[in-house]
Formats: C-alpha cells, sequence, structure tokens
C-alpha cells in the first residue's frame, strides 16, 4: 500500500465558506492529536510505525510532508525513496499514511497547524521507531 491523497474540496457563498472531504473513511480512527512546529526551519524528523495507520490534515497554514517506506526496522537503507507532498488548509485534503513509514513534517508558514488521526490509542501497541533527522540521504 502506497501514501495517498485524499481530496477535499471547498465551498464559497454569500454565507461563507465550507471545507470538506466525502471521501474520507474515518471509521479506522481512535485518537488524533495536533502538532504544530516551533518555527518554519524547524524539521520533526524520522518518526514512523510498522503497524499504526495515520492521516495527516492541515488545519491551519501548509506543510511539506515527507515519507519514506522503511525495508528494514533495525537497519534501514539510507538512500530509500522519498514521497513528498505539501499539504495546506485550503481544502480539506488528508494524507493518509499506510503502515510502515517514518515521516518528516516541516511547516512551511509560521503558526501552521497540522491534525494526526491514528488508527491506534496511545499505548496500545509498542511501534514507535526515531532515526536521526540526517540518517537518511535526501
Amino acid at each position: 500500500m502506497k501514501p495517498t491523497v485524499i481530496k477535499g474540496g471547498s465551498h464559497s457563498d454569500t454565507r461563507g465558506e465550507v471545507s470538506y472531504n466525502n471521501n474520507f473513511d474515518i471509521s479506522s480512527i481512535k485518537r488524533m492529536y495536533f502538532i504544530q512546529n516551533s518555527s518554519t526551519s524547524f524539521v520533526r524528523a524520522w518518526q514512523g510505525h510498522a503497524i499504526e495507520r495515520r492521516w495527516f490534515s492541515v488545519v491551519k497554514g501548509s506543510f511539506e510532508i515527507k515519507l519514506i517506506k522503511i525495508d528494514n526496522w533495525e537497519n534501514p537503507t539510507k538512500n530509500l525513496d522519498i514521497f513528498s507532498s505539501i499539504l495546506n488548509d485550503q481544502n480539506l485534503d488528508v494524507l493518509f499514511v499506510p503502515a510502515g513509514y517514518v515521516n518528516s513534517i516541516q511547516a512551511l508558514e509560521e503558526n501552521s497547524k497540522l491534525l494526526l488521526m491514528s488508527d491506534y490509542r496511545l499505548g496500545d501497541i509498542q511501534d514507535e521507531y526515531r532515526f536521526d533527522s540526517n540518517y537518511f540521504t535526501l
């Protein structure tokens, strides 16, 4: 399974604006949380999950999210392919991240806010992997 962007949309009229995502099935989600990086120069990298699936959606501003599918969790290859996506708050787009990926998250605008959703509750499984921010060859 590969990462995919589930496209949202928006509608404006005299009453205001509605953002929506009618193609996003939330039935698997067990928890959600926000990330706000301290600055646009800070890159939150590399963290991921072998089992857990996640969904990302921007609430405010914009983010660049990079994903790498891990080939070996104990000693991953350093030059794996990178999937990159830029999300913003204009539509309610949702980036689906299957199990088996690590991510890098960088805000592209000050005060940007990212919503993350997961299919496991905190503490349900021990499935968090972290690698040094310079581990992978970009």
